[in-house]
């Protein structure tokens, strides 16, 4: 009766119009305030919203947000177009690869699916479209391939589920996110170049090797803050805390004395804009936190785990099973609050079947991310199909066959453990 309430509620909400996080906490409210006894006070769900934003991990989540939106105004992204463009430029539909492959990387850098689809697109989707490529496609292979920098680190949306799952390494995570954000992107490459194929695409540029070392040169200070964050992480220099604030010290030298492309007028933007970003967040963290507490009072978690172990024992179908139905979510909820929601929900479920948190924390992000190009709530579909000053309609017929590349992608990654685990595992 508890679920059946919290989900109507919550349902209801949002069809009013509430904003999400406003939409979590009322519903919490609703479900204790349905159950009070005398025993517990309402009070708890500020309590639950302010101990749960107490945590050294939540500190990355600024400072990455800040250090993206260096990049983002910083010329980082000319910078690595520029780098891919010189590798790939001369394939067939060679710029379908260097978007995919600058987004992979500018998404990674800046650890934003949104900031990827914006900057890489606002660059590629107009050159796209001048050298003869459909709009659409243009602007879903944008869109598909950011999300592919939510998966490699360093990622946000790990930082949350580390959080969520209750102490899943941060480092693991982010090392286990290595080869499947790789797989979706080559995934997306191969749809690309049977595309490029059938309709005739152009090859973009020619390429010598003094173009490539120059390329690389100038991208090289860029690509370096993976190795910088990642290495340090791996090696134990410093947390992946203090990592974040290491992006930032760095992403500032790079955007102001070296690139000189941020002045006082731009960095002042750049600050409100991470400052209104990281209040969307962190009150999302902070009422998705209490909605836990409650789903944990109530017991919904194990009725959850319960029901679905009386369907099957079986692994496969447990994971198929969990896999559609965040598939569905996330057509209809953002990737944070779906995390901070669902991940104590099935991570006891599929632990109880030998699967291991860190997998799983990358099987939740996949199909998470796959939800972000969907309407009605898909962020990174509104902001690609924006840049590209398009229509979602004209839009999603290109970006089925990508969604099944994507879902593809996550099946392999689901039911081989090791694409996520081996790279953690080198470092045991």
């Amino acid at each position: 009766m508890d679920v059946l309430l919290l989900i109507l509620t919550f349902l209801l909400l949002l069809a009013l119009g509430v904003p999400i996080a406003y939409s979590i906490g009322l519903s919490s409210m609703v479900v204790l305030i349905a159950n009070m006894d005398g025993s517990i006070a309402l009070t708890i769900i500020a309590q639950r919203m302010a101990t749960g934003l107490d945590s050294f991990s939540l500190l990355a989540i600024p400072f990455f947000i800040l250090a993206g939106q260096i990049m983002n105004t910083g010329g980082i992204a000319n910078r690595l177009i520029n780098f891919a463009k010189s590798f790939l430029g001369f394939l067939p539909g060679g710029l379908t690869y260097v978007n995919v492959v600058a987004c992979m990387l500018f998404g990674a850098i800046s650890g934003s699916a949104v900031a990827a689809a914006s900057a890489i697109g606002s660059f590629m989707v107009p050159r796209m479209v001048k050298e003869g490529y459909p709009k659409p496609f243009s602007a879903s292979i944008n869109i598909a391939s950011s999300t592919t920098g939510l998966v490699i680190p360093p990622s946000n949306v790990l930082i949350v589920y580390s959080l969520a799952s209750g102490g899943a390494s941060i480092a693991a995570l982010f090392l286990a996110g290595y080869i499947p954000g790789i797989l979706m992107g080559l995934g997306l490459m191969i749809a690309g170049y049977v595309f490029a194929i059938r309709k005739k695409l152009p090859v973009s540029s020619t390429t010598s090797f003094k173009k490539m070392l120059k390329s690389f040169w100038d991208a090289f200070p860029s690509l370096l803050l993976l190795i910088i964050v990642m290495g340090g992480i791996v090696i134990g220099v410093f947390t992946a805390t203090e990592a974040s604030a290491i992006a930032v010290v760095y992403t500032l030298i790079l955007a102001v004395p070296i690139y000189k492309e941020i002045g006082l007028k731009e960095l002042s933007q750049v600050l409100v804009e991470t400052v209104k970003t990281t209040s969307i967040v962190l009150f999302l963290v902070a009422t998705s936190m209490s909605l836990s507490w409650v789903l944990a009072f109530e017991n919904i978690p194990q009725s959850v785990s319960a029901t679905l172990l009386n369907l099957s024992d079986n692994k496969i179908v447990i994971l198929l099973i969990i896999n559609l139905i965040l598939l569905c979510v996330g057509i209809f909820m953002d990737i944070t609050p779906a995390i901070l929601i669902f991940t104590p929900i099935f991570l006891p479920v599929v632990t109880a079947l030998g699967v291991d948190p860190v997998h799983f924390g990358i099987i939740m992000v996949m199909n998470l991310c796959i939800g972000l190009c969907t309407p009605p709530v898909g962020s990174v579909l509104f902001v690609g199909v924006g840049v590209a000053k398009t229509t979602i309609e004209k839009v999603l017929r290109p970006l089925i066959p990508l969604f099944l590349v994507l879902i593809g992608v996550l099946l392999l990654v689901t039911f081989i453990p090791s694409l996520s685990l081996w790279i953690p595992g080198l470092f045991e």
